[in-house]
Parts: structure tokens; C-alpha cells; sequence
């Protein structure tokens, strides 16, 4: 006689299926927590390079030539890409010591306060050289909090994501760069719109301002995250790494690779974004128009990320960054053809291709790429300085280079120049990188020390 359907247990109440349940429901929030704050830290970050480039030079550099000006202001904003790599070793150490989720609330508390400062900072007509001084020191605080976020937030999600779809997860942190930027964008678009003199007394603040209003939401996702699995497992066998730098140092060779394959998606991404507002403007377009290209890019973004990613996990995380590599080379001269053109349909279409398209291929499987080359003792040390590294000399000096280069030629020649160098790094370096896409982050063995451990082969020469 079969059981009655009362005695059969309901799927619902199946242990494992309510494991697998709860399993999922935390890595949507965890999702959420890494998309959301990594969108805060962005959307702060990327703020300050846009006013940078409207007009921090005659608010903070006053009595300087135009041109001069506008390098000094990027000279600021390259101080906070030189304070990220501090950040990444200073929270990957505690980090891969104390924890992920404690350094990530951290990181957001200290980049949403520093962003809501610079908007009540002085300038220079009120308290002189002070002005500049404080504006570094808050934009290296900045540089320090977001040095130490991505790493912290892309592991969590990848630690917490299965093994077949680690790309495709990972892509929400890397959405909140898009995300971000198409927030700050919003944001800074509507205040532009005030007559020049009102956006320089206190219009530009007001972006700076609203981000005590984002951190506060951002905060909020954040707390309710838990520990990354991975890691509570290294605790447990308490097989933590003492010194985490040193022992990511002792074989620098995957720390290099990881920093070498980003810096073509941060060059593209700094000189497409940040500085092309100061070179558009320059040239003629109005900071509506220059704005609004962005916005649309960014909005691409949001749909090319995940789809570059999740391609990622069916063909492999190098040939899809090796084809946005490939494609920003190619399109480098014709997207600065196409600004030149003073059109804003085609400065659109400029953006779109070159940022929206090109270098969210390269950027998309970054975050699984890199958290798969490292062990789980060092993974928060060893991906934040691949991932900063990059930002450093990728983003972090492409702006002022370009500065100094186009205003001595009068051309976009040198931005081009750059773009293509940027993504010529990222494939050579690809060749030189093993598949990951494929490898178990199980494995809790420090790279550096087992020469044998998956992780210790990730990088081929």
C-alpha cells in the first residue's frame, strides 16, 4: 500500500532543498551588498573626477593657466588611484585576518565621509593653499577606502557563488562601477544646469553632499550580509595567513599578471569617462551633451557587464577579455574621430563603443578572474593589489598624461596613443594568464607556499 500524501514530505520541507534555498537567498543579498556598495564607493569616486574636471582647476588652482589648472586638478584625482593599492593592503591584510563583511562596512563609512566633506570643504579664495591641502587628503582617503572595497566585495560574492556561475555573479560588483557612474552622472547633470556662477559657489557641492544619503542605504544591505563560507572554513582550520602581503610577495608573479591584464579596462574607463568631459568641453561641446553621453554609455554598461561575464563561464574568462581588448585597440583612433567631429549623436556613439561595449568586455570577468588566481588565505591581499595595480597605472596617471600631451599637440592623437597601449597590455598579458574560469575555490593553501596547489598553477608562463 503506498503512503497517504500526508505522510510524503513536501519538497519544501527536503533538508537539502532548504539548504539550497537559504544558499541562494543569501548570495542574492550578497549580490546586492557588493552592487550597491561598490555603486556608493563608485559613485563617490567617480563624482570627484567629474567636478575635477568642470571646475576644480579655477576653485582650488585659482591665477593658473587653464590647461595647468586642469592637470593640477587631475593631479588630485591621481592621488587617490596612488592611495588605493595602500588600501588594498591595508584591508586585504584584515581582511584575510578578521574577516571580509567587518572591512567592508568600514571601507563604505570612510568613503561616504570623505565624500560628504570635500562637499563642505573651503576653497581657495577662503582659506589659500589650505584648500588644495585638504582636497588631497580627502581624496586619499577616498583613494584608501575604495583601494580596500573591491577586493572585499567581489570575493564575497564569488566566495559565496557556486562554482559554474562565479562569472556571472561576480559581474553585480563590477555593475557598480556603471551603476555609479550613472548615478554621479544624473546627479551632476542637473546641477550643471545652473547658471555658471551658482554651480561654482555651491552647485557643485551638492553631489558630494547626497552621498551621506547613499551610504545610508548602502549600509543598510551591508549589515544584513554574513560572513564569506570560505573563509569561515580557513578560520576554522585556522589556517589564516599572518602577513598576507608578505606572502603574496614571496611569488609576485600572479600579483603582476593580475595588475598587467586590467590596466587596458581602467585606461579606457578613466580616459572615457573622467577626462574626456574636460577634452569634449574643451573642444566645444556643452557639459549637457558631454554628460548625457556618458549616461547613455554607462547605461549600456549595465547590460554589456553581465552578459560578458556570463559568456565568461561557458568560453572562459581570457578570450572574452581578450576580445575587449582587441576591440578597444581597434576602435581607439576611430572613437576619438568621432568626438572630434563635434557631433552629439556621434560623441554618443563614441562612448557607447569605446567605453560601453569595448571596455566592459575587458572589465566584466575581472572580478571572478582575479579572486580565482589566489588562495583563500590571500585572495583579499593578492586581488586587491592586482585590481589596484591596474587602477594606478591604468587609470590613476591616464588622465593627466593625456592632459599634458593634447594640450601640448592640439590633437586627440596622444588619447588614442594611450588607449591603444592600455589594451595592448591586456593582451599580451592574457596570453600569459591560465583559464580559471574552471578552478575549485575550495582550496585554502597559500599560492606562495605550495607550489603544488591548484592556485599555485594558476598563472602559466
Amino acid at each position: 500500500m503506498s503512503p497517504s500524501p500526508a505522510a510524503s514530505p513536501s519538497p519544501s520541507s527536503s533538508p537539502s532543498m532548504s539548504t539550497t534555498a537559504e544558499r541562494m537567498r543569501q548570495l542574492r543579498v550578497v549580490a546586492a551588498s557588493g552592487l550597491l556598495g561598490t555603486a556608493v564607493e563608485f559613485y563617490d569616486f567617480l563624482v570627484y573626477g567629474t567636478v575635477a574636471a568642470l571646475v576644480f582647476g579655477e576653485l582650488f588652482f585659482p591665477g593658473a593657466d587653464p590647461a595647468v589648472g586642469t592637470i593640477a586638478a587631475f593631479g588630485t584625482f591621481a592621488a587617490g588611484y596612488v592611495a588605493r593599492p595602500l588600501g588594498g593592503i591595508l584591508f586585504g591584510h584584515f581582511g584575510d585576518r578578521l574577516g571580509r563583511k567587518s572591512m567592508l562596512l568600514l571601507t563604505m563609512g570612510l568613503m561616504g565621509g570623505a565624500s560628504f566633506l570635500v562637499g563642505l570643504l573651503p576653497t581657495y579664495d577662503t582659506i589659500g593653499v589650505w584648500a588644495p591641502v585638504l582636497l588631497i587628503a580627502l581624496r586619499v582617503v577616498q583613494g584608501i577606502a575604495i583601494g580596500g572595497e573591491w577586493g572585499g566585495a567581489t570575493l564575497m560574492v564569488v566566495e559565496h557563488a557556486g562554482e559554474r556561475r562565479r562569472g556571472l555573479w561576480s559581474s553585480f560588483t563590477q555593475m557598480g562601477a556603471p551603476l555609479g557612474s550613472l548615478l554621479s552622472t544624473a546627479v551632476v547633470t542637473l546641477v550643471v544646469t545652473l547658471p555658471d556662477d551658482e554651480f561654482a559657489a555651491w552647485g557643485w557641492r551638492v553631489p558630494f553632499l547626497l552621498s551621506v544619503v547613499l551610504l545610508g542605504v548602502g549600509l543598510f544591505v551591508r549589515l544584513k550580509v554574513v560572513e564569506s563560507p570560505l573563509f569561515a572554513e580557513v578560520k576554522k582550520d585556522r589556517a589564516e595567513s599572518r602577513l598576507p602581503l608578505l606572502d603574496v610577495l614571496r611569488r609576485p608573479r600572479p600579483v603582476l599578471l593580475a595588475c598587467c591584464v586590467g590596466i587596458g579596462a581602467f585606461t579606457a574607463q578613466s580616459l572615457l569617462t573622467s577626462y574626456l568631459i574636460a577634452y569634449a568641453t574643451g573642444i566645444g561641446y556643452a557639459r549637457p551633451q558631454v554628460l548625457t553621453a556618458l549616461t547613455v554609455s554607462a547605461a549600456v554598461a549595465l547590460v554589456v557587464l553581465p552578459a560578458a561575464s556570463t559568456l565568461s563561464d561557458r568560453v572562459g574568462r581570457r578570450p572574452v577579455v581578450l576580445a575587449g581588448a582587441l576591440a578597444s585597440a581597434a576602435l581607439a583612433f576611430p572613437v576619438m574621430a568621432l568626438v572630434d567631429s563635434k557631433s552629439p549623436g556621434l560623441l554618443i556613439l563614441a562612448v557607447v563603443l569605446g567605453h560601453g561595449i569595448a571596455q566592459s568586455m575587458m572589465y566584466g570577468p575581472l572580478g571572478a578572474l582575479l579572486t580565482e588566481m589566489f588562495g583563500t588565505r590571500v585572495r583579499y591581499t593578492g586581488a586587491s593589489l592586482g585590481y589596484q595595480g591596474a587602477t594606478l597605472v591604468g587609470a590613476g596617471f591616464s588622465p593627466m598624461i593625456a592632459g599634458s600631451l593634447v594640450a601640448g599637440s592640439d590633437s586627440s592623437t596622444p588619447v588614442s596613443l594611450l588607449l591603444c597601449g592600455g589594451a595592448a597590455i591586456t593582451a599580451v598579458t592574457v596570453l600569459f594568464v591560465r583559464e580559471t574560469s574552471r578552478t575549485s575555490l575550495s582550496d585554502t593553501a597559500d599560492p606562495a607556499e605550495d607550489s603544488d596547489t591548484p592556485h599555485a598553477q594558476e598563472i602559466s608562463a
